[in-house]
């Protein structure tokens, strides 16, 4: 825990987002919410609930997780870690996952966590890599975690800064959320922003939201540290380069960066690179792309 993190004298939650549907994803989160696809053999709304609780924030009263598309799964996973609000019908979008926890939140502040975002600071471990959101707060503005970015701005970002997954709310800015489908973009980070209460704290590190097959490839890889990671439960005896292998698979072809999900196969005459394997023979091709960032 980070002792100094919290900020003194307003009283601070956590909400970590995992409701979606990951569509950009599919086939991948066909049978798997895209919070529970695992980047570097941890899933990512386990990445993001070992951030919060290393600031403090780590039982039911003070960290809370959402859930719908394929919600049975995220609730069974999250347990007796985290408060839990399911909701009924198709995903409340950012803004609509916290309204409807505004019960819960009761007059808090809201560190705000989308789950398929990866942080990786160097030399910093997860918790007090977003320290700075939270230092001196006085429970009045909106912060966002920004990554800065190279070039002119794209729709969406603020200044010279791309959102990089996690944003404090007060409780002022949160209290009269509409519980109806819609973006905290729309309803409290631009408001704020004509207001000139956002402020925008810098994140240093690598951020990437693993959206997309080839993001979420590169964050598997980021989090081999450039090499290959493999559960010691696997099987390899095939060739790995760069490529991260999960619990109870068997590799015994050629990988060059790629992710293979627990369970999955890779037979001795497959030859894969820039994908993502799960199953016996579903393969998601990830192709590089840019992307900004360290």
């Amino acid at each position: 825990m980070v002792a100094s993190a919290l900020p003194v004298g307003v009283e601070v939650c956590a909400v970590v987002l995992a409701a979606g549907e990951g569509r950009r994803l599919l086939p991948l989160t066909a049978h798997l919410p895209k919070a529970l696809c695992p980047v570097g053999n941890v899933p990512l709304l386990d990445r993001a609930l070992d951030r919060v609780s290393a600031l403090g924030l780590d039982t039911p009263a003070t960290v809370a997780v959402n859930a719908c598309y394929l919600g049975d799964q995220v609730v069974r996973h999250v347990g007796g870690r985290a408060a839990l609000s399911v909701e009924p019908g198709d995903p409340l979008g950012t803004s609509g996952g916290v309204a409807n926890l505004r019960n819960w939140i009761d007059g808090r502040g809201v560190l705000v966590g989308n789950a398929d975002a990866y942080l990786a600071a160097p030399g910093t471990p997860p918790g007090p890599d977003i320290a700075a959101l939270l230092a001196d707060w006085d429970g009045t503005t909106v912060r966002l975690l920004g990554q800065p970015v190279d070039g002119p701005p794209r729709p969406g970002d603020f200044g010279r800064y791309r959102f990089a997954g996690f944003s404090l709310l007060p409780w002022a800015r949160v209290r009269d959320l509409p519980v109806e489908p819609t973006e905290l973009v729309r309803t409290v980070w631009r408001p704020a922003e004509v207001a000139g209460e956002l402020e925008v704290v810098e994140f240093s590190g690598r951020y990437l939201d693993t959206g997309t097959p080839a993001d979420y490839l590169a964050a598997n890889l980021h989090a081999a540290g450039g090499g290959s990671l493999v559960d010691p439960t696997a099987e390899v005896t095939g060739e790995l380069r760069a490529a991260v292998v999960g619990a109870g698979a068997v590799v015994r072809g050629t990988l060059h960066r790629c992710v293979v999900w627990p369970g999955g196969l890779v037979r001795a005459d497959e030859h894969l690179t820039d994908a993502v394997r799960a199953g016996a023979g579903l393969t998601v091709p990830a192709p590089a792309v840019r992307t900004s960032g360290r």
